[in-house]
């Protein structure tokens, strides 16, 4: 953000006492921003010992206490940090609404330092600002943390899940990846009129974490897979182990499948990408896939079945609050799987009323946060 010296603006300042921002543009929009998305609050801490520097936004508690995962990457400005949060608590609140949890959305980021020279006390430090917080939030894994991390945060607080004690290591991507392949499930069903998955044409836009552990579920049903990645690790497993074909990263919008699986970035589906897409499906784990709303509808408008990323990648969140409200693990399967069920009404609701699948998500959503 901007700076000016505090005289220029008749403030009465010694030479050494902090600039003020020169405006609160920034800070004004995103504030805005909130309240359009009907926050009830952020809060941000800063923690000079150990570097910490992180913001928790709470969007909903209407359905229970915010859950929502802590994400430890670099941000170019406290602007794009807060936006983050925002953007991404919201999107929380939406998961778990429309998968019946009794939680609502949050998400903290942690705007990581050039060097972290004490990861155990940073990690302590942002456990303490959790815990500040009562339980209104309780974090998560998230982008750059570890379960080895969530240990080290419920040192200080008791409002964390996904440490290593907590089943399947902590790592929620076989989850969100069942969810996912349930959806495929559905919408194969739903579109192709198929109970199988045997020879179904899939093309997976990433085979990381949740990408490797779709893949092989597909595999497993004698799906025939084309992947993309940007890793050249990720992607030789993948073939050694499942068969797979590779195709470059910008050709995979032009394979020729049955499903597009975008498991890897955002905002993917934009107006170029879905006029290039030769399927019937599109079904992944990535957040926010459609660049803008309004492509759900060119989706629909195509006659390309959209499952909606929001209600079929909350496999990992259902696992961790599930177990985190003390159920066992057969109970968070059984939600996890209910995915087929939702993502059915919604395909049946659209087709009747002629609309896009990703309107119809984010009504019932919108209801259930009502």
């Amino acid at each position: 953000m901007e700076v000016l010296n505090p005289a220029s603006a008749g403030v009465a300042m010694s030479k050494d006492a902090p600039t003020k921002p020169q405006h609160h543009t920034g800070f004004d929009r995103l504030c805005r921003y909130a309240e359009f998305l009907n926050f009830g609050d952020f809060h941000m801490k800063f923690d000079h010992a150990t570097g910490l520097r992180a913001i928790i936004a709470i969007h909903n508690l209407k359905r229970g206490p915010a859950i929502g995962g802590c994400r430890l990457i670099h941000y170019p400005s406290t602007d794009e940090a807060l936006e983050d949060a925002l953007r991404l608590a919201y999107m929380m609140s939406f998961k778990s609404a429309i998968n019946n949890l009794a939680h609502g959305g949050a998400k903290a980021v942690l705007m990581m330092p050039k060097v972290i020279h004490n990861r155990e006390a940073y990690l302590e430090a942002f456990g303490r600002f959790v815990n500040e917080l009562g339980g209104r939030y309780i974090t998560a894994v998230d982008s750059g943390t570890s379960p080895e991390d969530m240990d080290i945060i419920a040192r200080q607080t008791k409002f964390v899940t996904c440490t290593t004690g907590s089943g399947n290591s902590g790592d929620p991507s076989p989850q969100t990846a069942f969810g996912v392949f349930r959806a495929i499930e559905a919408a194969v069903k739903f579109k192709l009129n198929r109970d199988s998955l045997n020879g179904v044409r899939v093309a997976i836009q990433g085979v990381g974490h949740v990408g490797y552990y779709l893949a092989k579920h597909l595999h497993a049903c004698g799906a025939q897979l084309t992947v993309c990645d940007m890793n050249q690790r990720s992607l030789e497993r993948v073939v050694q182990e499942f068969g797979a074909k590779v195709c470059e990263p910008e050709a995979i919008y032009d394979v020729d499948a049955d499903i597009f699986a975008p498991c890897a970035l955002g905002a993917v589906l934009n107006i170029e990408t879905i006029k290039r897409l030769k399927v019937s499906i599109v079904a992944g784990s990535a957040n926010n896939q459609l660049a803008h709303h309004q492509h759900g509808v060119a989706l629909h408008e195509r006659g390309i079945l959209y499952a909606p990323d929001f209600l079929i990648n909350a496999g990992g969140l259902i696992h961790v609050a599930v177990i985190y409200d003390h159920a066992s693990e057969k109970k968070a399967h059984e939600q996890i799987s209910h995915i087929y069920y939702t993502l059915t009404t919604i395909f049946e609701k659209a087709q009747q009323e002629n609309r896009a699948t990703s309107d119809i998500a984010e009504m019932m959503a919108l209801e259930r946060l009502k």
